[in-house]
């Protein structure tokens, strides 16, 4: 009977004792849902930004050619030996400098008797002249006497050119480059001695797209430089072609850079350039940063007060955007948001819709570098 009540006993237990386990468990559980479910995420530190209407100054970016204004490949019109060169490699040189000088010793004695057979023949016309007019000659020796001497002039016109010819000269001012021809070297017409730019104003030779072609007129401001983010040299446009290129769909234009005084900008150089377009007013910007693209379009975080718990917190919420242009570190937005809201510029990859967040705005991305937020530093 004992030993019944014993096991009875020991039977009771266990069940208590597993009951009670199951029971802790199933509280355990309900009080860590409970915690986490009651527990709120911190406050995300970004940075942010003012939905702003303002004066937009739209572009047309293209890349372009630099020459020069006045650039031409020097060469001579006439066959010779070179007598002498008056140059060296990137001399400056100004307008009637004589540059190469062709041996003209043949020329010059021929120019002696040419010039004594003109004063010849205007003594033979004079003496035709006077007689004509006092009714001693006739009128056949007067024609002959003006045909010698008119002839002689035209010996001795063309013997000056041919001097002319022989001495190279510098067509404008500018910066002379290697000499392709030496001393002693017979050269025929058409040899190029050197190169010859003026490198102190400079055309920039670069095409837009035909859909554009419209916007850009004559007198338009330009600004041009080797580096994108960088463009500090100003110019204008001189020139659009009439047509388009049926092969590649292009317009091509050209730009004068009038300040090239230090010669940073060099003929044949590939060169950005941006035509800048007439002035916008009230277009909706935000920084290029505050917008993400996704596969459903591109959208924004903006910035909203809401209550929570009795307490005024600052929470995020995903609205859909319709973008324009670019500029620089500024994005153009067509719809979805308005002047005033505030987006977060920096800090998007920590947050999703209803996150609370934090506003620390101690690095303005608004101010940085085109270059550097395409990098994204």
């Amino acid at each position: 009977m004992k030993r019944r009540i014993v096991v009875s006993l020991v039977f009771l237990f266990a069940i208590l004792l597993c009951a009670g386990l199951i029971g802790f468990n199933i509280f355990r559980d309900k009080m860590i849902t409970q915690f986490f479910a009651n527990m709120k995420p911190p406050a995300q530190t970004v940075s942010a930004a003012k939905v702003e209407a303002r004066s937009w100054t739209p572009s047309i970016a293209a890349i372009g050619t630099a020459k020069a204004a006045n650039g031409v490949e020097l060469a001579f019109e006439t066959a010779g030996i070179v007598k002498e060169i008056k140059f060296k490699a990137n001399q400056n040189v100004r307008e009637g400098d004589v540059l190469v000088q062709l041996d003209d010793t043949v020329e010059r004695a021929d120019i002696q008797d040419v010039q004594a057979a003109v004063k010849t023949a205007e003594s033979a016309f004079e003496r035709a002249k006077t007689l004509s007019s006092r009714g001693f000659g006739t009128e056949a020796n007067f024609d002959q006497a003006s045909a010698v001497l008119a002839a002689a002039r035209s010996r001795l016109a063309r013997l000056e050119a041919t001097l002319e010819q022989k001495a190279l000269k510098a067509p404008f001012s500018g910066v002379i480059g290697i000499p392709r021809v030496d001393v002693g070297q017979y050269l025929q017409p058409g040899s190029v001695i050197a190169s010859f730019q003026d490198l102190d104003s400079m055309k920039v030779d670069f095409t837009v797209p035909e859909q554009l072609a419209d916007d850009v007129k004559l007198g338009q401001d330009v600004r041009v430089g080797v580096s994108e983010a960088d463009l500090p040299y100003k110019g204008r446009v001189t020139g659009k072609d009439p047509r388009v290129d049926p092969k590649t769909r292009l317009v091509s234009v050209q730009a004068l850079i009038e300040d090239n005084k230090n010669r940073a900008i060099l003929p044949g150089q590939f060169l950005h350039v941006e035509v800048i377009l007439p002035e916008q007013p009230n277009v909706i910007t935000v920084p290029q940063t505050a917008v993400i693209t996704s596969l459903y379009g591109d959208y924004v975080y903006t910035i909203e007060q809401e209550e929570r718990a009795g307490n005024q917190v600052q929470v995020v919420k995903q609205v859909f955007v319709k973008t324009g242009r670019r500029r620089g570190g500024t994005l153009e937005i067509l719809s979805g948001i308005t002047p005033g809201q505030q987006v977060v510029a920096s800090g998007q990859n920590k947050l999703q819709a209803g996150s609370t967040v934090k506003i620390d705005n101690t690095i303005d991305v608004t101010k940085l570098d085109a270059t550097k937020l395409a990098n994204g530093q």
